[in-house]
């Protein structure tokens, strides 16, 4: 005869969890990277700059979309993860002469740190909705207003990485243009995806989904809500610092702005929610729609077509044409695009 359980033990994650097809999701993964790895080789070097951006917006999207999406805590100030992974990179590197490579894995520790305490903190108070939202928010404003006034980090002139006379893989910097920016990028937005789908198939993001759902009666029922939610914080603040680490050594500069910026906080929101918010794929497509989105507009109206060509030259327009596609995008497809075709699979 088996031991009946005890009030102590945790209980069993939830029986319909595991019937989702995350082996599916998984060889989707790597058919897609294996895929993706010859398209540097075909594309021309400003396509492969916001091919490049767009997969660094697809991680940080992943990282919101870990703790939002699946953990159920809108965070308006995901610019604080970000932020973090690019400065702790950056000041590694430019002060010590550190990789940026394990620069990024300290940057992931900082950033997984932070995000715990402020988990913490809100949790700790009761913060939920848009108090728990105003809370982060409040969090990387007040990094970047510690990093604008702190010599530590070089106040608001950030650091510019120094230019290395040759290619280096131990200090992640190549000649422009080169290939190697693309396939490092596709690696780190390929781990972030597995990451996350071993984590949602693993008994911490079960019991996460279940406390999204329904807190109080996960709670009843013997889960940690606090403890699996401060583990969701800290991924999503890891995954997130990493699109901030290889960011800098994209573009070899950061201040407090542009690392903590209200800015970097939308970049992460808006993938997600285009392509579906607390999916597997929607932060990836959002951010293959609206990378390449934002270039179209601008490209539109400085080259219109001759009936809008009353249109060219006029100042801020590609931005209200940018925010226009965006409302009806989300006004069709309230969903996101993937939750959108995922519905239409599945009715029929």
């Amino acid at each position: 005869m088996t031991a009946a359980p005890t009030m102590t033990d945790e209980p069993a994650p939830p029986a319909a969890l595991p019937r989702q097809p995350w082996n599916r999701h998984l060889t989707v993964v790597a058919v897609l990277a294996v895929l993706l790895v010859p398209l540097p080789l075909v594309l021309p070097g400003a396509q492969e700059a916001v091919v490049v951006r767009v997969l660094i917006f697809a991680i940080l999207a992943i990282g919101w979309n870990v703790m939002s999406g699946f953990g159920g805590m809108f965070s308006f100030g995901h610019a604080a993860y970000f932020g973090l992974g690019a400065y702790t990179t950056a000041w590694l590197l430019v002060e010590h002469d550190v990789s940026p490579w394990i620069g990024m894995v300290a940057g992931m520790a900082v950033a997984a740190g932070f995000a715990t305490v402020i988990g913490f903190l809100a949790l700790r108070y009761r913060l939920r909705g848009a108090y728990f939202a105003l809370a982060t928010f409040a969090f990387a404003e007040m990094l970047r207003l510690w990093a604008t006034n702190s010599d530590f980090v070089n106040r608001a002139e950030g650091y510019h990485v120094p230019l290395l006379p040759e290619n280096s893989w131990w200090y992640l910097q190549f000649e422009p243009g080169s290939p190697n920016y693309f396939w490092i990028a596709l690696g780190l937005t390929v781990a972030a995806l597995v990451v996350s789908i071993l984590f949602l198939r693993s008994r911490a993001g079960q019991f996460t989904l279940a406390a999204r759902d329904d807190e109080d009666a996960a709670a009843s029922v013997g889960i940690p809500v606090m403890r699996y939610k401060l583990v969701t914080m800290a991924l999503a603040g890891a995954i997130s610092s990493v699109a901030g680490a290889f960011y800098v050594q994209y573009y070899l500069f950061v201040d407090p702005d542009l690392a903590f910026g209200s800015s970097q906080s939308i970049q992460a929101i808006l993938p997600a929610v285009i392509g579906g918010v607390g999916t597997v794929w929607g932060p990836v497509i959002g951010a293959a729609v609206l990378g390449p989105l934002s270039d179209v507009t601008a490209t539109v109206l400085r080259n219109p077509p001759p009936f809008l060509e009353f249109l060219q030259g006029r100042g801020g327009l590609d931005v209200i044409l940018y925010g226009v596609l965006l409302i009806v995008i989300i006004l069709l497809l309230p969903k996101g695009i993937y939750g959108a075709l995922r519905d239409r699979w599945s009715r029929r």
